[in-house]
Protein backbone atom coordinates (compact mmCIF):
# COMPACT_ATOMS: atom_id res chain seq x y z
CA UNK A 1 0.00 0.00 0.00
CA UNK A 2 1.39 3.66 -1.08
CA UNK A 3 1.04 6.71 1.04
CA UNK A 4 -1.57 7.63 -2.10
CA UNK A 5 -3.89 4.60 -1.61
CA UNK A 6 -4.12 4.98 2.08
CA UNK A 7 -4.69 8.67 1.58
CA UNK A 8 -7.54 7.99 -0.86
CA UNK A 9 -8.71 5.34 0.55
CA UNK A 10 -9.12 7.45 3.78
CA UNK A 11 -11.44 10.06 1.76
CA UNK A 12 -13.51 7.11 1.05
CA UNK A 13 -13.77 5.72 4.38
CA UNK A 14 -14.74 9.73 5.59
CA UNK A 15 -17.58 9.17 3.18
CA UNK A 16 -18.53 5.95 3.96
CA UNK A 17 -19.08 7.71 7.45
CA UNK A 18 -21.14 10.31 6.03
CA UNK A 19 -22.98 7.41 4.51
CA UNK A 20 -23.66 5.57 7.61
CA UNK A 21 -24.74 8.90 9.16
CA UNK A 22 -28.25 8.83 7.28
CA UNK A 23 -28.78 5.26 7.43
CA UNK A 24 -26.88 3.90 4.64
CA UNK A 25 -24.35 1.09 4.14
CA UNK A 26 -21.44 2.78 5.04
CA UNK A 27 -19.84 2.61 1.35
CA UNK A 28 -17.56 5.02 0.34
CA UNK A 29 -15.85 6.00 -3.65
CA UNK A 30 -13.52 8.54 -5.22
CA UNK A 31 -12.25 8.36 -8.42
CA UNK A 32 -8.76 9.94 -8.95
CA UNK A 33 -7.18 10.91 -12.12
CA UNK A 34 -3.11 12.36 -11.44
CA UNK A 35 -2.90 12.52 -7.51
CA UNK A 36 -6.13 14.54 -7.38
CA UNK A 37 -9.78 13.25 -6.43
CA UNK A 38 -12.22 13.85 -9.31
CA UNK A 39 -15.13 12.04 -8.36
CA UNK A 40 -16.75 11.43 -5.12
CA UNK A 41 -19.85 8.98 -4.20
CA UNK A 42 -21.78 7.32 -1.14
CA UNK A 43 -24.02 5.09 -0.79
CA UNK A 44 -27.52 6.95 -1.69
CA UNK A 45 -29.94 3.52 -2.07
CA UNK A 46 -31.93 4.39 0.84
CA UNK A 47 -32.48 8.23 0.65
CA UNK A 48 -32.75 8.07 -2.75
CA UNK A 49 -34.75 5.18 -2.82
CA UNK A 50 -33.13 4.05 -5.72
CA UNK A 51 -31.09 0.58 -6.73
CA UNK A 52 -28.62 2.48 -8.53
CA UNK A 53 -27.51 4.49 -5.65
CA UNK A 54 -24.18 3.10 -5.10
CA UNK A 55 -21.17 5.13 -4.11
CA UNK A 56 -19.34 3.53 -7.07
CA UNK A 57 -21.79 5.15 -9.75
CA UNK A 58 -22.20 8.02 -8.13
CA UNK A 59 -18.29 8.42 -8.17
CA UNK A 60 -18.03 7.70 -11.94
CA UNK A 61 -20.66 9.65 -12.74
CA UNK A 62 -19.18 13.00 -10.78
CA UNK A 63 -15.97 11.86 -12.34
CA UNK A 64 -17.16 11.60 -15.97
CA UNK A 65 -19.13 15.15 -15.15
CA UNK A 66 -15.96 16.60 -13.86
CA UNK A 67 -13.81 15.67 -16.92
CA UNK A 68 -16.32 15.88 -19.31
CA UNK A 69 -16.19 12.84 -21.15
CA UNK A 70 -17.31 8.86 -19.92
CA UNK A 71 -13.92 7.46 -20.71
CA UNK A 72 -11.42 7.33 -17.42
CA UNK A 73 -8.96 6.09 -18.79
CA UNK A 74 -6.22 8.12 -16.54
CA UNK A 75 -8.19 7.12 -13.33
CA UNK A 76 -8.40 5.04 -10.09
CA UNK A 77 -11.47 4.15 -8.25
CA UNK A 78 -11.03 3.57 -4.33
CA UNK A 79 -13.78 1.86 -3.53
CA UNK A 80 -14.06 0.59 0.91
CA UNK A 81 -16.30 -2.44 -0.32
CA UNK A 82 -15.35 -4.60 -3.32
CA UNK A 83 -17.87 -3.57 -6.07
CA UNK A 84 -20.86 -5.52 -6.80
CA UNK A 85 -21.76 -6.69 -10.42
CA UNK A 86 -23.52 -3.68 -11.35
CA UNK A 87 -20.58 -1.55 -10.28
CA UNK A 88 -17.58 -3.68 -11.33
CA UNK A 89 -19.26 -3.41 -15.16
CA UNK A 90 -19.55 0.33 -14.58
CA UNK A 91 -15.67 0.35 -14.22
CA UNK A 92 -15.16 -1.93 -17.04
CA UNK A 93 -17.54 0.27 -19.21
CA UNK A 94 -15.59 3.54 -17.96
CA UNK A 95 -12.45 2.40 -18.98
CA UNK A 96 -10.74 2.97 -15.14
CA UNK A 97 -7.32 1.83 -14.88
CA UNK A 98 -7.43 0.76 -11.33
CA UNK A 99 -9.26 -0.26 -8.81
CA UNK A 100 -8.30 -0.45 -5.06
CA UNK A 101 -10.89 -1.42 -2.58
CA UNK A 102 -10.92 -2.20 0.75
CA UNK A 103 -12.85 -5.11 2.24
CA UNK A 104 -13.91 -8.06 0.34
CA UNK A 105 -17.72 -8.95 -0.02
CA UNK A 106 -18.04 -12.29 0.25
CA UNK A 107 -22.07 -12.06 -0.99
CA UNK A 108 -21.65 -9.81 -4.21
CA UNK A 109 -18.15 -9.18 -4.81
CA UNK A 110 -17.36 -9.14 -8.57
CA UNK A 111 -13.86 -8.27 -8.26
CA UNK A 112 -12.57 -11.70 -6.89
CA UNK A 113 -14.81 -13.00 -4.23
CA UNK A 114 -17.98 -14.47 -6.25
CA UNK A 115 -16.79 -13.58 -9.19
CA UNK A 116 -14.15 -11.76 -11.22
CA UNK A 117 -15.57 -9.90 -13.84
CA UNK A 118 -12.43 -8.38 -15.04
CA UNK A 119 -10.93 -12.03 -16.03
CA UNK A 120 -13.71 -12.09 -18.30
CA UNK A 121 -13.09 -11.68 -22.16
CA UNK A 122 -14.50 -7.37 -22.58
CA UNK A 123 -12.01 -4.59 -24.08
CA UNK A 124 -10.61 -3.42 -20.80
CA UNK A 125 -9.36 -4.83 -17.70
CA UNK A 126 -8.72 -3.01 -14.71
CA UNK A 127 -6.37 -3.58 -12.19
CA UNK A 128 -7.49 -4.70 -9.40
CA UNK A 129 -6.39 -4.45 -5.97
CA UNK A 130 -8.02 -5.75 -2.83
CA UNK A 131 -7.58 -5.71 0.93
CA UNK A 132 -6.16 -1.86 1.25
CA UNK A 133 -7.46 -0.99 4.79
CA UNK A 134 -9.19 -4.27 4.99
CA UNK A 135 -9.75 -4.05 8.66
CA UNK A 136 -11.06 -0.42 8.73
CA UNK A 137 -13.04 -1.07 6.13
CA UNK A 138 -14.46 -4.27 6.97
CA UNK A 139 -14.94 -2.45 10.68
CA UNK A 140 -17.06 -0.09 9.44
CA UNK A 141 -19.19 -2.12 7.74
CA UNK A 142 -19.28 -4.51 10.98
CA UNK A 143 -20.32 -1.91 13.25
CA UNK A 144 -22.71 -0.62 11.12
CA UNK A 145 -24.85 -4.05 10.69
CA UNK A 146 -24.15 -4.53 14.64
CA UNK A 147 -25.94 -1.03 15.34
CA UNK A 148 -28.52 -1.83 12.87
CA UNK A 149 -29.13 -5.05 14.33
CA UNK A 150 -29.39 -3.81 17.74
CA UNK A 151 -31.99 -1.52 16.80
CA UNK A 152 -34.25 -3.80 15.01
CA UNK A 153 -33.88 -6.64 17.48
CA UNK A 154 -35.58 -3.67 19.99
CA UNK A 155 -38.59 -3.85 17.73
CA UNK A 156 -41.71 -5.64 18.56
CA UNK A 157 -41.84 -8.59 16.17
CA UNK A 158 -38.09 -8.47 14.88
CA UNK A 159 -36.28 -11.01 16.38
CA UNK A 160 -33.32 -13.17 15.75
CA UNK A 161 -34.82 -15.45 13.23
CA UNK A 162 -36.37 -12.49 11.58
CA UNK A 163 -35.44 -12.55 7.41
CA UNK A 164 -34.01 -9.00 7.36
CA UNK A 165 -31.08 -10.17 9.75
CA UNK A 166 -29.94 -13.24 7.04
CA UNK A 167 -28.73 -10.25 5.06
CA UNK A 168 -26.87 -8.91 7.80
CA UNK A 169 -22.81 -9.44 5.50
CA UNK A 170 -20.45 -8.52 7.95
CA UNK A 171 -21.34 -9.92 11.69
Amino acid sequence: MTDSDKKFMTRALELARLAALDGEVPVGAVVVRGGEIVGEGRNRRETGKNALGHAELEAIDNACKALGGWRLWQCDLYVTLEPCPMCAGAVINSRIVRVVFGAYDKKAGSFGSVTDLSALPYNHKPIVEGGVMEAECAAELSGFFLNLRLKNNEKPGFGKDHAANQILRFS
